[in-house]
């Protein structure tokens, strides 16, 4: 009788451990994938650190590739939805759409094919606001913002700050390029990205 009490308590802790267990997919380009640096410095290595010393269960899955387009993730999607089953799907793209001047509603269409996508698989979407230069003119540029905060409500998800408008302010956190961030930026995106993870349930 005391060895199935201990057995099934043993049942119950791994079940409670499994429950609380969750996976955020990260799926974005070279502002999240560690551009210039060693995947150990990047902020998605610092910030699974950072999780584990607060005893939580969240595994971080890095899939950003650097120069990665919306139709390029979009493509990827299936795969890693399939092998990673995650909780949550971080979207972190866009920019290099909104570089290379590609049409908005090609954007528009890609990033809403992406939450349908996480949906069908029963995980949750988040995306990130992402804003460019104003290279391509205030027209293109205000369209181009303005539709994050538009999918995200029509689709119902969370829309998180883009980390770069902290970030590019201060050219010692940033690379030769003024694109990517640096080593120094490294933490100081990790602490803007600890309390979003944290809030999702």
């Amino acid at each position: 009788m005391i060895r199935f009490i201990y057995v099934m308590l043993l049942v119950l802790c791994f079940t409670a451990a499994a429950v609380q267990a969750k996976t955020l997919l990260i799926l974005g380009d070279s502002l999240s994938a560690g551009y210039g640096l060693s995947q150990q410095q990047s902020w998605v290595y610092l910030l699974q650190q950072k999780l584990k010393e607060q005893n939580t269960e969240w595994t971080l899955v890095n899939a950003s590739i650097s120069g990665e387009t919306s139709g390029g993730g979009l493509a990827r999607l299936p795969a890693l939805l399939e092998q990673h089953k995650p909780d949550y799907v971080l979207i972190e793209l866009g920019a290099n759409d909104g570089l290379r001047g590609f049409p908005i509603p090609q954007l528009e269409a890609n990033l809403n094919a992406m939450v349908q996508q996480i949906k069908q698989q029963q995980s949750k979407a988040v995306l990130m606001q992402i804003r460019i230069p104003p290279n391509y003119g205030p027209r293109y540029t205000k369209l181009f913002t303005e539709l994050y905060p538009k999918i995200a409500e029509q689709q119902q998800i969370p829309l998180w700050p883009f980390f770069m408008e902290t970030i590019a302010l201060k050219q010692q956190w940033m690379q030769a390029d003024g694109l990517h961030p640096n080593l120094e930026a490294q933490p100081v995106i990790t602490d803007l990205m600890l309390p979003l993870v944290s809030s999702l349930e």
